[in-house]
């Protein structure tokens, strides 16, 4: 016979939740939330310190991708409601949003200015020495 004194998983789980602040029951992760943040953060990285070109174009397509996820997660919160989402998931997907679109402004400046780099340099490297590069 089974011991009556022995919790089951359930009351451990939930006594679990109420002592370390867990998710209340029947609420589940916002998807893509923490992915969201993760390229959020990249694209930030890439656009402040970019290396070459190719920093630049990581930094815009880790912002588009963050952004994008950013905006499904949004649409699933209307649809849905935040009463389904943990709070830190929503959080998450949030700042991912807000730092996707810092990252993609950041690498979209840094290509821009490399361009212009490259133009002047091509510009005066012929008028300096002649030769056309």
């Amino acid at each position: 016979m089974e011991n009556s004194n022995t919790p089951n998983e359930q009351q451990i789980n939930q006594q679990f939740n109420q002592q370390f602040g867990g998710a209340p029951s029947g609420q589940v992760p916002l998807p893509n939330g923490t992915t969201s943040l993760v390229l959020g953060i990249i694209s930030c990285v890439f656009g402040v310190f970019w290396c070459y070109w190719i920093g630049s174009v990581i930094a815009i397509v880790c912002g588009i991708i963050a952004i994008s996820m950013g905006n499904s997660g949004r649409k699933l919160l209307k649809t849905n409601g935040s009463n389904n989402y943990t709070t830190s998931s929503i959080n998450n997907n949030n700042a991912g949003r807000i730092m996707g679109i810092i990252g993609l402004c950041l690498g979209s400046l840094a290509l821009v200015f490399l361009i212009i780099v490259i133009i002047f340099y091509t510009a005066f490297a012929s008028a300096i020495f002649g030769a056309s590069l």
